[in-house]
């Protein structure tokens, strides 16, 4: 059916930034009542962890797959796909019966991950190039506040309905979203000769298989278990099987020549460090506040209590990540980039060792939201600084997916720690939380110590016909 008007580029925008906010949500949405969904469905703390880390790693899978898709069917049918396996996938989650179906279905939901890159891509595509970076920083900021509401609204959502109104609710907006997309968003170009890699996009979900289920269930089958040690070496062959494979393809899903580039790949191992802490923090924090008070040192929070212990996290990301843009006048990208990775260490171990009061617990969130607000735009805009316009949306998903990777594992390597010290009475032990946001804090002070060296001069480059092949702007 056409469209009944070309709409306006500010539209495109609006229409744009609501289908990443409602993405962004169903990363943080469900984090703070796990423990009420474990409860629910009977299942064991080890297993509710996957209802996050499940959609993580399709993410991880499906942003670059659905990238090359783009290539064949154009972006603006990507993004209704995309949208699409979210409301379906939301659906399911709404219907689960059991623990399994909830983590089908949000494997499902995570292939609407294309959102992010595509969205930058049509952005590159219908603003002025002088436009380009400042709107892909807000809409980073939009992404982040986006991510860090879904912590707020849990609690009040859970209190009056259940947690099945957490997919049934973003299940109605991204349906209703879908519908305007496919209304306004202007057709893209189509390059009609994409060829989907499937054996990189199968290498690169059998070593994220492979490394997240012995770093989730280490613990519970032992670290020098068959099954553990085997599933760790066919993790480092499937790694290096995908390498290989990247490498030598034509139209690798993640173009590692790409990451030659010194402002790219340091940017994106920041990244991969950024997303371990980040979705730490998210998945955790909420789960520490609501341990009941009888285990000596949790606050037994409700999920509403817990989301406004919370909220100086989200105010200080939006605000912070707003800045960003405009501060890159005074503070560089890079600056920023240090400056966030160094708050984010300290509000890391503030919550490892200060964790005994509320107020405490509110600062080091309030802190840790605004290294979020930092490094997440500066991070955008460094990638799109650094790679020639026709490259922007390629760069930016790889970015994406890059953190989403270091998001999977971060979670499933935290999740380990915190359910291998358990009380006699079968709660989570402090010390289980210590060590993690500890770990989550070296994540941070890696990722401090890696933004060091990423390269001082921003400037648009000239294209590398040397390093870099021909990319989609929606190539990851």
């Amino acid at each position: 059916m056409p469209r009944l008007y070309q709409p306006s580029p500010r539209v495109t925008f609006a229409v744009l930034a609501a289908a990443a906010a409602a993405f962004s949500l169903m990363q943080s949405l469900v984090t703070p009542v796990l423990p009420t969904i474990q409860q629910d469905l009977h299942t064991s703390t080890g297993s509710v962890t996957w209802v996050l880390t499940a959609w993580l790693l399709a993410a991880s899978v499906a942003t670059p797959l659905m990238g090359r898709i783009a290539d064949t069917i154009g972006k603006d049918r990507t993004l209704l796909v995309a949208l699409a396996a979210i409301a379906l996938g939301c659906l399911a989650a709404a219907l689960a019966p059991n623990i399994g179906v909830l983590i089908a279905a949000r494997v499902l939901q995570g292939l609407g991950g294309a959102v992010f890159p595509i969205s930058f891509g049509i952005v590159r595509d219908e603003f002025p190039p002088a436009r380009v970076g400042s709107m892909i920083g807000v809409l980073a900021a939009v992404i982040a506040t986006g991510s860090g509401l879904g912590i707020v609204l849990a609690g009040p959502i859970v209190g009056v309905l259940d947690w099945r109104w957490l997919f049934w609710i973003p299940m109605a907006v991204v349906t209703v979203v879908a519908v305007v997309a496919w209304r306004v968003i202007p057709v893209s170009p189509r390059h009609g000769q994409g060829r989907i890699n499937w054996l990189s996009a199968t290498l690169l979900a059998g070593w994220l298989v492979a490394l997240l289920l012995p770093l989730s269930m280490g613990r519970t089958w032992g670290w020098s278990s068959g099954r553990t040690l085997g599933l760790l070496v066919l993790a480092v062959v499937l790694v290096s099987a995908w390498l290989v494979a990247e490498l030598r393809s034509a139209e690798p899903l993640i173009d590692m020549r790409m990451m030659r580039l010194p402002a790219v790949w340091t940017t994106n191992l920041v990244a991969l460090l950024f997303g371990a802490a980040m979705f730490g923090v998210f998945a955790f924090l909420p789960q520490l506040l609501q341990v009941p008070a009888s285990s000596g040192y949790g606050f037994g929070a409700s999920v509403t209590g817990a989301g406004l212990l919370m909220l100086p996290m989200l105010v200080s990301m939006a605000v912070f990540g707003s800045l960003s843009g405009p501060l890159a006048r005074w503070v560089s990208n890079k600056a920023q980039l240090l400056w966030g990775s160094a708050m984010g260490t300290a509000a890391c171990l503030s919550l490892a060792l200060a964790h005994s009061e509320k107020w405490t617990v509110a600062v080091a969130a309030g802190v840790f939201g605004i290294g979020l607000g930092l490094i997440y735009s500066s991070m955008i805009n460094l990638i799109v600084s650094s790679v020639p316009a026709s490259q922007t949306g390629a760069a930016s998903g790889m970015n994406t997916n890059i953190r989403t990777i270091g998001a999977s594992l971060g979670t499933a390597v935290v999740s380990s720690v915190v359910t291998g010290h358990l009380q006699p009475s079968g709660l989570p032990a402090e010390a289980g939380y210590t060590t993690a946001f500890l770990l989550l804090a070296g994540a941070s002070a890696a990722a401090f110590g890696v933004a060091l060296l990423v390269p001082a001069a921003r400037r648009r480059v000239s294209p590398v016909p040397e390093v870099l092949p021909e990319l989609s702007p929606v190539e990851v």
